[in-house]
Parts: structure tokens; sequence; C-alpha cells
């Protein structure tokens, strides 16, 4: 899908981030050739930090040639603005299947459901002994507070009733019995991927496959029961459907994801990218900015600013 002149696309994250799967699921979708660039699962992050001086904690990082986004939720919007259904890529908000444009939910059900509650209900599923390693002191700096691993493992149970009263609020809009994809699009939205990327890391991590890939062998991967008390077809039948239906869907598309084998290479390939014309680097909003709330906030041209999350990691 890409022409020869396309700027270069290319990834860092680590295998085991919910966050990584996420992106890597739109760019799978989209098919967007990329290379993918492993970083630690924990700072320091020198790779990023002496390429880009970039500080910024959470991952994945995506570089479209020479421009960098941070945070999967502007990520997603930098492949859809650059990459266009206009040009051949699968778009990310299709159509409902009525003609209407359900973007603004889609985008809203993505980063403030899956991203948030449902991501945080995941986490408190991971076993204690991922907490108890380094990626666990590590991320007592991201949340804020300390953490006990102990106390974590115990809250288990209750984090899995947790998921269950997500996935019952989420069964609705599957036990129709058709194989539509949510918002009753006729391919793949954000919205499923967000569903889909969440549902399959909290499984996975729940079981502790990810357990020696997280920790970096600090401790090994167990074979543990996971969310299948609650994720299951007998509880949840639509929902089970097609959540299978999402992953054989994936798992069907063409690979695009090269490995790194000369980082070197990449950032030349990153440095000699032409820049990204008209469209230019920034993002597309509904409304143009509002120019005098704008000069009260104090975000006037030439003004120095800084970028946090608002969530977890503020203060990087």
């Amino acid at each position: 899908m890409a022409s020869q002149s396309s700027p270069i696309v290319v990834l860092f994250g680590y295998d085991t981030s919910t966050f990584t799967l996420k992106a890597r699921l739109a760019l799978k979708l989209k098919q967007i050739p990329y290379t993918f660039v492993p970083v630690p699962t924990v700072m320091p992050r020198p790779l990023l930090k002496n390429t880009f001086n970039l500080t910024y904690r959470k991952i994945p990082v995506l570089a479209i040639g020479k421009e960098v986004y941070c945070d999967t939720s502007l990520i997603i919007e930098a492949l859809e603005h650059f990459f266009p259904e206009s040009e051949g890529y699968q778009t990310l908000y299709p159509l409902a299947s009525d003609g209407r444009n359900y973007r603004p939910m889609i985008r809203g059900f993505a980063s403030y459901w899956t991203d948030r509650p449902l991501f945080r209900i995941a986490c408190g599923l991971m076993p204690p002994s991922i907490w108890a390693s380094a990626f666990g002191r590590d991320r007592e700096g991201l949340i804020g507070h300390p953490i006990d691993a102990e106390k974590l493992g115990k809250k288990i149970p209750e984090n899995l009733s947790k998921l269950d009263q997500q996935l019952s609020m989420l069964e609705p809009l599957f036990d129709s019995g058709d194989k539509s994809f949510i918002f009753s699009t006729e391919s793949p939205s954000l919205a499923d991927i967000s569903l889909y990327y969440e549902l399959k890391w909290g499984e996975d991590i729940a079981k502790g496959k990810y357990t020696e890939g997280i920790t970096a062998g600090e401790t090994k991967d167990a074979e543990l029961e996971g969310a299948e008390p609650v994720l299951n077809a007998q509880r949840y039948p639509g929902l089970f459907r097609w959540y299978k239906m999402i992953e054989l869907y994936f798992n069907n598309l063409p690979s695009t994801e090269e490995s790194c084998k000369d980082f070197e290479e990449v950032v030349k390939k990153m440095k000699d990218s032409h820049t990204l014309g008209p469209r230019s680097l920034l993002l597309p909003t509904p409304r143009s900015t509002h120019a005098d709330l704008d000069k009260k906030t104090g975000l006037t041209e030439g003004a120095l600013v800084s970028i946090a999350p608002d969530d977890t990691g503020r203060n990087e």
C-alpha cells in the first residue's frame, strides 16, 4: 500500500505492553508497513532519550518520518490522518450500516472506557510476582504511590468480579446473534480494536503468560486459571463469539511489521524522510482554535509548553 516515497514508520514498544498491542493492531488493520524497535519495560530508555531527547515514559512511541507521536490516543489519529481511506488504507472509523458516522463515540469508547477503567481492571489481574519485581518498583513512580504485591495478589478475585461487571455491560452489544462489529460497522473500527486488545492482554496476563517478559526474566511465566471464570462462551455467548471472530480476523491479516536489524539505519531513513507535506505534522480538529480562550490560558504563538499524561505518569 505504501509508496517508495512514503516516510518510514517506526513503532517503539515492548511485546508485553498492552498499548503496544493496540498500536500494532491499528497498523495491521490499516496495512501500514512499519519497523518495530523494542525498548525496555522500565525506565530509563536510553534509546529514546539519546535519539529524540524524549523522556515521556509511556509506551508505545510512533515515528512517521521525522515526526514523533506519543500516547496511543494521538498515535491512532496520526495513522488515520497520514494514511487515509482516500489513499487506499483501511479506515479505523468505518460508517455504520445505516450510514451514520460514530467516530466521536468510537473515540470516546476507546479513550474513556477501554483505555482507562477496563485497563485498570486488567492490570489488577496481573500475578503478584510481577509487582514484586523491578517492574513493580518502576511502576510505583508511574502510579505515584508504593505497591504492595501481596495485597494486590489477594485482590485478584475482586478484580475478576469487576471484570465480570464490565463484561455484563458489554454483552448487549453482541447478543443479537449477528456477526457485525461494534457500532454496526462492516469492518472493524477502533472500538473493536480497543475492546479486543484489552481483553486479549488481560486474558493472557491473568494466565501468567507475560510474566517473564515484563520482568525481564526476573520471574518465570506461570500457568494460572486467568480470566476464564468470567470470560467464557457460557457466561457471555455474544461477546465471546465476537471475541473469537475478531481474533480470527486479525490472525488472517498479512503482517506489515519488520523487525529492527540496524537502528542506525532506521534513524538514517527517518532523517532522510521527506516532510509530511501539506497535511502538516499537526492533526486536524473539528473546529479551529479559540483565539480568545487561547490568549487567556497562555497558549500563544511562541509559548513554551510541556507534555504530560492526564491519568498516570504525570511527573514525566
